[in-house]
């Protein structure tokens, strides 16, 4: 890796540097910092909600031989503006009979994790906002947390749909979310640390996606299921249950829940570039070529590998039809449960004959 700060390193370093003789406690310099963070979290989730509904409709338009929006302004770009415009201007009407404050902390609860989850995202070298030691452990307790805002909008609701969605997400987010964990633990064995800076510094020379090629695949559907994105959209199976636990809402409450599915994706996105596709680092190669790909900034890379994965998910949703709901379960229990565990075996016992052969 270039050795030389890139751009966001040297804006974070120029940000602090004017903070310092500002606030000139250490301490409170720190605290400054974590809160711009912050802000610059809020602001790459509202920015990337607006090009990514914009991305997924031009998407859409192309796997259905169509155009998609083309008429506010230039490509389309501004529709998803007109649609921000339109969802503030949607009367904030409250059903008579909902659980009120049950109903109306689930869109709140639903935004605040998918935020949270993105404390420990390795954006760059010298860009993870929190470098905790237990990073991947943190992600998993925090985006698990989504699940009990949908079942809160099910129950408060009072609404038949609403709840059998909310019960939906429950039993998907429990079916899936132990595969998708057990995928990423063959990662954490290669490199001995749930750090996030640490499993994408053990990439440099291959990416885990080549020597964990089965444990990628499991995470991505079962990323994809967490999500609740088609073909496992059956928590909002528009055919069968309305809209689930959104039935009931509408304007601004009904477009945090929109807001928290699209930071979700790009949380986990994120997630399966830092973990099998090396994060920042570049495209191992050898020579000249190599030394152009080590020029690139990380998170450039970062961040092209990232939006690679949302486009993959995005193709999913649009090419594969709805599972069926024993489907849905059936696949999860019965298939990539076994074969996440295989995965750890077969990582382990390769472990173990490494060790051997070079004497360990």
């Amino acid at each position: 890796m270039n050795s030389n700060p890139d751009l966001l390193t040297s804006l974070a370093g120029s940000i602090r540097s004017v903070l310092s003789p500002l606030i000139g406690n250490p301490d409170g310099v720190d605290m400054a910092m974590y809160g711009v963070g912050l802000l610059a979290v809020i602001t790459l989730i509202f920015t990337n909600a607006v090009i990514l509904v914009w991305g997924e409709r031009k998407v859409a338009g192309f796997m259905q031989s169509r155009y998609g929006p083309n008429r506010l302004g230039p490509w389309g770009l501004f529709q998803s503006i007109a649609d921000v415009l339109k969802l503030m201007s949607k009367e904030d009407y409250r059903p008579k009979l909902v659980d009120k404050w049950v109903w109306a902390l689930a869109p709140i609860i639903m935004f605040a994790p998918a935020v949270a989850a993105y404390a420990v995202l390795p954006f760059g070298k010298d860009l993870v906002p929190v470098d905790l030691n237990i990073g991947i452990f943190y992600f998993i307790a925090v985006s698990s947390i989504t699940t009990i805002p949908l079942l809160m909008a099910g129950w408060g609701s009072n609404n038949k749909y609403s709840l059998i969605g909310g019960m939906r997400a429950v039993a998907q987010m429990v079916s899936y979310e132990i595969p998708l964990v057990f995928s990423m633990l063959g990662a954490i064995m290669l490199v001995g640390s749930l750090k996030m800076s640490s499993i994408v510094e053990a990439q440099s020379h291959i990416w885990f996606v080549f020597l964990q090629p089965v444990a990628f695949l499991v995470y991505v559907i079962a990323a994809t299921a967490e999500t609740n994105r088609a073909p496992f959209d059956l928590v909002e199976g528009e055919s069968e249950i309305v809209a689930g636990p959104l039935t009931e809402y509408s304007g601004m409450r009904w477009a945090m829940f929109f807001l928290g599915e699209y930071a979700n994706l790009l949380a986990v996105s994120a997630i399966a570039s830092a973990v099998f596709l090396g994060g920042w680092q570049p495209l191992p190669l050898p020579g000249a070529l190599g030394d152009m790909m080590h020029a690139i900034p990380g998170w450039i890379w970062f961040a092209l590998k990232t939006y690679i994965m949302i486009f993959v998910f995005m193709w999913f949703r649009w090419t594969f039809p709805r599972f069926r709901v024993d489907q849905l379960m059936g696949f999860g229990w019965k298939v990539l449960l076994p074969l996440s565990l295989a995965n750890i075996l077969v990582t382990g016992v390769g472990i173990f004959l490494y060790r051997v052969a070079i004497g360990g």
